[in-house]
């Protein structure tokens, strides 16, 4: 924690396509004093649907909470085929270094979409939610319940882009909302108490480096070695991007921004629209880098919080102690 004074616990609710950054995170969710993992929905998208939860079992086990309430989720988007990505996390999600698929302990008879919506109305304002894949169980639930977000005190998204990027920058691509436009869209269009979005433009610049994985390694715990081992696999993916055994800490940024806000430094407030060039779908805050108007007729949305900049040190810290397991 950053000071010995108690923080107010968060009773979240992760929506996740349970890869190695999702793992992480809920990892480093269930490492927290101050956060109560309320229920996790599965979703396809890093891996099929059914790994999704293979893995949510699997660091559940590691994490000594394996009676937490686990939800099925879509197999695949509300329009289109699953774009799956085993390139990057490998055949299983987690850089296939196991063998036997686990199932979890506690599986919920409702679906993904059926479970957000009731955890919703049995407690409106208690539950934060925290989707970090493809917005696919969010856009389902939506048809059921068009307020679903205004019965969760906050959501916070792993996804997006950010305003448009400064002129000749390229953005890494954002598999989740390119996974299902149209989930993307009926999300960012609802209505809500508070929306964050935790996009590309932050994630991709947060970076676990080689001395983060030795200290996993070096703190000898089941959590710390854990966490290298499935760092290491997902840095076979994106030492071709950098040239370095490093990662980006998408889904475990977006988890600490739920917690701590204040890590945010710097954000953007406006609507945000889903938008394609024929090559990646993206959502971006209608705006240039600049803080312009785009140069199109935006569509109509409630305000969602952008965020910019981050504390990056703090968080990095508080992320390799928490995984570490000590």
């Amino acid at each position: 924690m950053t000071s010995d004074a108690p923080r107010e616990t968060r009773h979240v609710v992760l929506d996740t396509d349970t890869g190695i950054d999702d793992a992480l995170a809920l990892l480093y969710l269930a490492g927290r004093d101050d956060v109560e993992l309320s229920a996790i929905t599965s979703v396809y998208g890093n891996t099929p649907v059914e790994s999704a939860l293979t893995n949510i079992a699997r660091v559940l086990a590691v994490a000594g909470l394996e009676d937490t309430l686990v939800a099925r989720g879509a197999a695949g988007p509300i329009t289109g085929e699953a774009r799956i990505a085993s390139h990057v996390h490998g055949h299983d999600g987690l850089g296939d270094l196991w063998s036997e698929p686990i199932a979890p302990k506690n599986l919920s008879p409702l679906s993904s979409a059926e479970l957000l919506v009731e955890l919703g109305r049995s407690r409106p304002g208690y539950y934060d939610l925290l989707p970090v894949g493809p917005l696919s169980n969010l856009g389902l639930a939506l048809e059921i319940e068009p307020d679903l977000l205004t019965l969760y005190r906050s959501v916070v998204i792993m996804g997006g882009s950010g305003p448009f990027p400064p002129l000749g920058t390229v953005q890494m691509v954002d598999a989740n909302i390119h996974n299902d436009a149209e989930a993307a869209r009926r999300v960012f269009a609802a209505p809500r108490n508070r929306l964050v979005m935790v996009g590309v433009n932050v994630t991709a610049g947060t970076i676990v480096d080689e001395q983060a994985v030795q200290a996993l390694h070096r703190a000898g715990t089941e959590w710390g070695t854990f966490s290298a081992q499935v760092l290491e696999a997902y840095m076979d993916f994106y030492q071709y991007a950098w040239g370095r055994r490093v990662s980006p800490a998408h889904d475990g940024l977006a988890a600490a921004l739920l917690v701590q806000p204040e890590w945010i430094t710097a954000e953007a407030t406006g609507p945000v629209n889903i938008t394609s060039d024929g090559f990646a779908t993206r959502a971006h805050l209608m705006r240039t880098s600049t803080g312009l108007p785009v140069s199109w007729a935006s569509e109509d949305a409630p305000d969602t919080v952008v965020v910019l900049d981050v504390d990056r040190e703090a968080f990095l810290a508080d992320f390799v102690r928490v995984l570490s397991g000590r």
